[in-house]
């Protein structure tokens, strides 16, 4: 047998993925049900249950394939990234009308109407994903009208496959959001989380957590002698941390220090870091 990570393939002693076939040892093989968050962030949990770990997040719109599901919880795997969890199985639903657009902004509302007075019936992260059906205009204000009935600011959409340039830039949009273990959204975000979902938005798939991103993204560089040879985009890994470099000095990344997305030297990054922690690990530039 081939030795797999769980985080990323869907197995258990008496439970696996049935492509996982000939690869794991399960009692019980099955083929994934596809189903659809329909939450506006839906905690991936390490077990079933409410006070386990989160590992990771999905959003609204985000695909996923439910292998189980028992006593409230569906042990899913994210189409989008592969990431494995447990997730609240009424956060789920059928998947009906085709994503057509992508939140573009770090957050966005609800609106139960095209009016911006109305009282919001709930809010999305960038990242997330909706099918939209109508336009409205409310006194100036253009609207994106969803199946549901509910409206968003079109504004704060762009259609599917119309990406942002520069991953950074998108990075840059998060600064001062809340950190949050776990988290890959505009309400609260972790060092790898930000780098996945800026990344997203340029049309870069990659995997979730740093050690992954560490071994997967772009190529390994030589930073070159006092850091010089580091340019805007690379990224710097710690063991446990990224943060994403925005010029030859200075770097964004959400951090546990000012428990927010925030800008920092890069020799001050090294000093502070280090202390704890030693040494960056690795440079790569995607």
């Amino acid at each position: 047998m081939t030795a797999r990570d769980a985080r990323l393939h869907a197995f258990r002693s008496d439970l696996a993925d049935a492509r996982l076939k000939g690869e794991v040892a399960a009692d019980r093989f099955v083929t994934g049900r596809p189903a659809r968050i329909m939450a506006s962030v839906a905690d991936l949990r390490k077990a079933p249950r409410p006070d386990a770990g989160v590992n990771t997040q999905a959003l609204f719109g985000d695909d996923v394939l439910v292998f189980e599901d028992a006593e409230g919880w569906a042990w899913v795997q994210a189409e989008r990234d592969g990431y494995v969890g447990y997730v609240a199985d009424n956060l789920l639903g059928r998947r009906e009308h085709a994503p057509t657009h992508i939140v573009c902004v770090p957050r966005t509302f609800l609106y139960p109407g095209p009016d911006l007075r109305f009282p919001i019936g709930g809010q999305l992260s960038m990242g997330s994903t909706v099918a939209v059906i109508g336009s409205a205009d409310t006194r100036g204000t253009h609207y994106a009208l969803l199946p549901s009935g509910e409206a968003i600011i079109a504004g704060h959409l762009r259609p599917i496959g119309e990406l942002a340039e520069d991953y950074a830039t998108v990075a840059e949009s998060f600064l001062g959001t809340p950190y949050l273990w776990g988290g890959v959204s505009g309400f609260g975000i972790d060092c790898s989380g930000l780098v996945q979902l800026s990344m997203r938005m340029t049309d870069r798939q990659v995997l979730r957590d740093s050690d992954m991103q560490a071994a997967s993204i772009g190529t390994p560089i030589e930073p070159g002698p006092d850091y010089s040879g580091l340019r805007r985009g690379d990224l710097v890994f710690w063991k446990g941390h990224v943060a994403i470099m925005t010029d030859a000095r200075d770097m964004i990344h959400a951090n546990g220090h000012t428990m927010l997305v925030s800008r920092e030297g890069l020799k001050e990054a090294v000093e502070r870091i280090g202390y704890l922690y030693g040494g960056p690990t690795g440079f790569r530039r995607p």
